[in-house]
């Protein structure tokens, strides 16, 4: 079952480092919920979109929020990543 998946950017903060991995911090809205602590990364092929992940007790890292699919994933990964590169247009 597909569904209209409403997510909104509610905040946006780039970073201009050009030797950081890390590009910006991202906060959306999925329907009536904020996530905040999204990441944007530079890897080997290009930008990608890291969900939101805190440290277990173990010391290992755990995904906060994690969409169910990847057509989820990909999705939400467009939307963050244009807003991304529309603000980096405007900047």
């Amino acid at each position: 079952m597909r569904q209209y998946m409403d997510v909104q950017i509610v905040r946006l903060r780039r970073f201009d480092d050009s030797d950081s991995k890390l590009k910006a911090f991202v906060d959306v809205s999925v329907g009536e919920f904020i996530v905040k602590g999204l990441r944007i990364l530079q890897g080997r092929e290009g930008l990608f979109l890291q969900m939101p992940c805190e440290q277990g007790k173990d010391g290992r890292w755990y995904s906060c929020f994690y969409p169910k699919t990847s057509e989820a994933y990909q999705s939400l990964s467009r939307i963050v990543l244009e807003a991304y590169n529309k603000k980096s247009r405007s900047d």
